[in-house]
């Protein structure tokens, strides 16, 4: 991009974590003012895919489940600068500091299925590691593949030395996941095909930078201690589901280690992204991963996590194995404090209320209320953003629109917009206006943004899957933009959340709280978020809910109705889909979740009356199933709202926010090539950055923590 004259206008189109971390950076009091931005943002809350508000009795209503993994050094970085500039007082804010906004939440599994116990949770605490997430390195990027190699190598000796002690007592329970693992190598005979000192030798070559000299040997290794396991299988597994499971975990992990050094990866100066034609499951059976470890919930889990099908067609799973690599190392291998860290309150207010107040203080202008319709392009041979052309849903009446209510002392977007502060506020309720729907396209008038007079520079900050709808010029031009619409895909998903009359103690749950994945559809993941009902307010008067699920999934796709119908044909598809997710969270209560609380059900099936209405007159009114349309649904299928897919095949049509074709727009989103090629709020914040420095040159690129990720 050229040289910005000495005042530049920025205008930021929508308000996902990429587009305010790049409104972040560029407010950053070191640019001395520079950058006078303004975001333009359809409807009355900032989120993207990671909205949330405030609904009837305070409830926290999300878009989906979000948690946020150990390893998001970007992501978690923004925050921890957001909230010491926020400077908010904890005796007025409940959440006023990063750590009061995050809780490390390490209980983890996955459900897999048995002949002998059906559908059952398997389930680990991952202990905390060194640091908080966030801190700083010592150096600017530690993460290789060759480093990658080295962890595994000195897990593999500490389990072989393990392995070779003296047996306990006959008869003695191992107590935690390693203890298993331990006992499994020992009794496969895998010690005795080699001794810790011969991977003791492996490694201090490494550390001698003598990698390829390695990769014989290695590969040797691992093919010999793969060979036992698989001979040894039948009578290590007979009877025993726990052991069943020690053993796919090995076999996985001998897979994933074996592949990376025969195939020569952790020498490819391309790093993990070579490996990104394959799908990850294809990728694990070529190096002699198991059909039955390639089936378990272990790598059901990989794809539920990532959304991973096609289409939301359980039957196309798919995911590129070089990423899948990267996510998986990354979150077991580089995360600090916990594996996982669980937002204390609805991610609105965690995440994007604080950014808003910060930006807002550097000055940062919000145009609530605004879809963009269409970029336009110059037409000379030096192609640039020329005008934004954007549909103003409603008019506000005061100077800005104020979108933050406070519960409990905490700012937060409600569920609705404020009407009160818009022209024709009450006329607009009675319509049902759905600002956030793609369908409902009604509007209070049109604006043009012109390049010279209202900005300077564009960032684009919607999702991939809008692109085809605000940037046809650019498609009918760039064959990249149209590749990269084509083949970076994008699905659907599906969200219910359930508040519940007894905890889940009661419920049949004996375990800690926990997120688990790999379950069956139409959810097939779960998380206990009870920790987030103090910061509800229900009514003293009525049932007060003891638990609190979320449950999310993929959501097949439909063929929508048109954008645009003919007049008299307008479907509001939106609710048609929540409706549909509404019948999906009934099914899958009254059918499937006894696997997870046994005595949530009955012999005649569900106990609706656990369900808690927000409203104690609606509460005790309801009845049977009836009673879920108290509860939460969301039905992701606007553009916007879609999931980002990492197909095999698909990473190299993503452009990068660097991309200076034209002059000056940049993108930024989880669906661009950003280190991180996997939707997740990290990616995000990693685009964010990047966007950033494609205008500012700031931050450094070397301080984007993984954007050289190998």
């Amino acid at each position: 991009m050229g040289t910005p004259p000495s005042l530049s206008k920025v205008a930021i189109i929508g308000s996902g974590c990429a587009a305010m971390t790049t409104a972040f950076e560029l407010t950053r009091p070191e640019h001395g003012g520079r950058y006078e931005v303004t975001v333009y943002q359809q409807g009355f809350r900032l989120g993207g895919k990671g909205a949330s508000s405030r609904g009837p009795a305070g409830r926290i209503e999300e878009h989906g489940l979000h948690v946020w993994l150990g390893f998001y050094e970007n992501a978690f970085r923004l925050m921890r600068e957001c909230y010491a500039e926020l400077g908010r007082d904890p005796d007025e804010c409940p959440i006023a500091s990063w750590r009061q906004a995050f809780e490390p939440a390490s209980h983890v599994g996955i459900v897999d299925w048995s002949e002998a116990a059906g559908w059952e949770a398997w389930t680990a605490i991952f202990p905390p590691l060194p640091g908080e997430p966030g801190d700083d390195f010592t150096r600017d990027n530690p993460y290789t593949v060759t480093g990658y190699v080295v962890r595994m190598l000195e897990v593999l000796r500490a389990l072989l030395e393990a392995a070779t002690q003296q047996l306990g007592p006959t008869g003695e329970k191992e107590r935690t996941p390693l203890q298993k693992l331990t006992t499994l190598l020992r009794y496969a005979g895998l010690a005795a095909l080699t001794g810790a000192a011969e991977v003791t030798a492996l490694l201090d070559q490494l550390a001698r930078g003598r990698a390829a000299d390695v990769q014989a040997p290695l590969s040797a290794l691992l093919e010999r201690l793969q060979q036992a396991l698989v001979r040894e299988r039948s009578k290590l597994v007979t009877g025993s589901d726990d052991a069943r499971r020690v053993w796919e975990i090995i076999d996985l992990v001998l897979a994933i280690f074996r592949g990376l050094v025969q195939s020569g990866t952790f020498l490819d100066p391309r790093g993990l992204d070579a490996l990104d034609d394959y799908d990850i499951r294809d990728w694990l059976a070529r190096y002699g991963a198991s059909a039955p470890s390639l089936a378990s919930g272990f790598v059901r889990g990989l794809y539920d996590l990532a959304f991973a099908f096609e289409a939301g067609d359980i039957a196309r799973p798919g995911i590129a194995a070089g990423q899948a690599l990267r996510g998986a190392l990354r979150f077991f291998f580089t995360y600090r404090g916990a594996l996982f860290w669980k937002m204390r309150a609805g991610m609105g207010e965690t995440i994007f209320a604080p950014l808003y107040e910060v930006l807002t203080r550097r000055g940062v202008r919000f145009e609530f209320f605004h879809r963009l319709e269409n970029v336009r392009l110059s037409g000379d041979d030096q192609p640039h953003v020329v005008a934004l052309e954007l549909d103003v849903q409603a008019r506000v009446l005061g100077p800005q629109y104020l979108p933050l209510v406070h519960f409990g002392g905490l700012p937060c977007f409600p569920a609705e917009p404020d009407f009160a502060q818009l022209e024709q506020g009450e006329l607009l309720r009675r319509e049902g206006r759905d600002f956030e729907s793609h369908w409902d396209r009604r509007r209070a008038g049109q604006k043009r943004l012109e390049v010279g007079r209202d900005f300077d520079f564009v960032v684009l900050g919607v999702g991939v899957a809008s692109l085809p709808h605000i940037c046809s010029e650019i498609l009918a031009r760039d064959s990249r933009w149209r590749s990269m619409c084509e083949q970076v895909k994008t699905v659907a998903t599906q969200a219910g959340q359930a508040w519940l009359a007894e905890d889940m103690t009661e419920l049949g749950w004996s375990l800690p709280a926990v997120t688990l994945s790999g379950f069956v559809e139409p959810f097939d993941t779960w998380a206990d978020m009870s920790h987030l009902l103090p910061l509800e307010l229900w009514p003293v008067q009525g049932r007060e809910p003891r638990s609190l699920a979320y449950f999310c999934s993929v959501l097949a796709d439909e063929a929508p109705p048109p954008a645009r119908p003919p007049p008299g044909q307008w479907v509001d598809y939106a609710a048609e889909q929540r409706a549909l997710v509404r019948r999906n969270l009934g099914d899958f209560l009254e059918r499937h979740v006894h696997h997870l609380w046994p005595r949530a059900r009955t012999e005649e099936g569900f106990r609706w009356q656990l369900l808690v209405a927000p409203d104690p007159a609606q509460d005790a009114a309801l009845r049977g199933r009836d009673r879920l349309e108290s509860q939460y649904v969301s039905a992701n299928v606007s553009p916007s709202d879609r999931f980002t897919l990492t197909l095999p095949g698909s990473t190299r049509y993503r452009l990068s926010p660097l991309d200076a074709t034209y002059d000056n727009l940049t993108i930024v989103g989880d669906y661009t090539a950003c280190g991180f090629n996997e939707s997740c709020v990290e990616a995000a914040v990693m685009s964010g950055r990047l966007g950033a420095h494609a205008i500012a040159q700031w931050p450094r690129l070397e301080a984007i923590v993984g954007y050289d990720h190998p």
